[in-house]
């Protein structure tokens, strides 16, 4: 087998089996925490999980700068005494910061977000320091490296909620911890990876401020992308915490961690994409995007039938969160536009250098999150209407985005989003309105359609993936 197959491949492998260890770790907490713990301690797991969320970002773009100005070297040909002395000014940095919001966390009323504050500041520092090295690994194809570390964090976390389980305890602060502890451990794996960086000789260290603030000026268009990304279903959340209770909070959470299991699969195949298209001539990434495209978002699509048999085992296993369950119907196409988003278009789009233009669409999208939130919370009121929104946010911004890419190919897409929006308002709308089993089969015949119009371009990308991955 050609070379270039075979370690895409393996790459794909490597992710696909961490990947899948994350998400069956991530279902069995989605799905025994919330049967083990009360529903206001529930939800005050899941507001951790939702600030915590938002932690990589206060390195302000220093991460992901490193990704994009090195994205497509090789690990062996970089300067290790400039990435030595930007890891430790980093983790100085960071220190300060976590210090600085330990402290300040104690002006709060509430002694459990206080403690929530005070965790997530420990999980700034070790998440932040640990994804310098984690990108080094990911922009460099080190992907066997980034699968460990990602397993690693994973399968200590699991095991120290079953112990902790087993022992009869199930606080939620004590879960905390555990993440915590999973992180922490990770991130000692991370630095052996990478010991040729961490440790290298003290008189090697320069305190190179320009490289710093280079790294800082190209990443941070790319970390306000990102922390827009976040606030346009972020801003949705403060406000239903805001007017609804922690209880409500915690169960639309769930729903949300539901429906984003499947995007852990795509996001392993677009962790090994980045490096490939930035070692690609420009002129083949037309090429490439009309190849991957079609059979991407049928597989994306057919996945959306995973709701039927997964809404009868839930409401069973789950009965409590049974109100809160029905809106998966709505939330679970968010995978086909978030899918699309995290492997095809961000890919492309940072591959180009174009973090401009995600950082100006997500921009958008968040002003348009703040007028449907206001119209939808604080105006109706209505719990359905906000949930819709979030799909609807997703979708626009996917939308706006691959339209943008279009133009940059030359591709015209105008009758395939077309199609794939009427297909996600018919699996919506019959879902939400009809019996589980007349809308099983209305969507499918809707999908076999979609498939049958579509069969050409689909069955022509298939046979051309093997010659793309073949060429050199």
């Amino acid at each position: 087998m050609n070379h270039k197959i075979l370690q895409f491949f393996k790459n794909l492998s490597y992710t696909l089996l961490s990947n899948l260890i994350s998400l069956v770790i991530s279902t069995t907490v989605i799905l025994v925490i919330p049967k083990l713990i009360g529903v206001t301690e529930y939800g005050y797991w899941q507001l951790y999980l939702f600030y915590s969320s938002y932690v990589g970002f206060l390195h302000f773009g220093w991460n992901d700068g490193v990704y994009l100005r090195y994205g497509g070297e090789k690990y062996g040909n970089l300067n290790k005494k400039l990435f030595f002395s930007q890891f430790w000014m980093l983790v100085v940095f960071q220190f300060l910061l976590a210090l600085t919001i330990f402290l300040i966390s104690n002006i709060l009323s509430n002694s459990d977000k206080i403690f929530i504050i005070q965790m997530v500041s420990f999980c700034m520092f070790i998440v932040n320091i640990r994804c310098f090295l984690i990108y080094i690994l990911q922009c460099t194809n080190r992907v066997k490296e980034y699968a460990i570390i990602t397993m690693m964090e994973r399968i200590l976390y699991i095991l120290l909620i079953l112990i902790l389980i087993a022992g009869g305890i199930n606080n939620y602060k004590i879960m905390i911890i555990a993440d915590i502890i999973g992180k922490l451990i990770s991130l000692f794996y991370s630095i052996y990876c990478c010991k040729d960086i961490v440790l290298n000789k003290i008189k090697n260290f320069s305190l190179d401020i320009r490289e710093a603030l280079t790294n800082i000026n190209v990443g941070i268009k790319l970390m306000f992308s990102n922390i827009a990304n976040m606030l346009i279903i972020g801003i949705v959340r403060l406000g239903i915490e805001h007017e609804w209770d922690v209880k409500t909070f915690g169960k639309i959470s769930l729903t949300l961690s539901i429906s984003n299991m499947l995007m852990i699969f795509v996001s392993a195949v677009g962790i090994i994409m980045f490096p490939v298209l930035r070692r690609t001539e420009n002129s083949r990434l037309t090429y490439i995007y009309k190849t991957v495209r079609p059979p991407f978002s049928a597989v994306l699509f057919f996945l959306l039938i995973l709701y039927y048999p997964m809404d009868i085992a839930l409401n069973f296993w789950l009965p409590i969160y049974s109100d809160s369950l029905k809106y998966m119907i709505i939330l679970f196409p968010m995978c086909v536009y978030e899918g699309k988003m995290s492997l095809l278009i961000n890919t492309y789009l940072k591959t180009l250098r174009k973090e401009k233009i995600i950082l100006i669409i997500n921009l958008f999208t968040v002003l348009l999150s703040i007028v449907l939130t206001t119209l939808f919370i604080f105006l109706f009121r209505s719990l359905t209407l906000i949930v819709i929104a979030i799909v609807i946010l997703l979708a626009f911004r996917s939308v706006l985005a691959e339209i943008f890419l279009s133009k940059m190919l030359e591709i015209n897409l105008v009758r395939t989003l077309l199609q794939e929006i009427f297909l996600t308002f018919i699996y919506i709308y019959t879902g939400w309105f009809l019996s589980p089993l007349v809308s099983f089969a209305i969507y499918l015949v809707s999908y076999t359609v979609y498939l049958i119009v579509n069969k050409k371009e689909i069955f022509t990308s298939i046979k051309d993936f093997k010659i793309i991955l073949s060429q050199k």
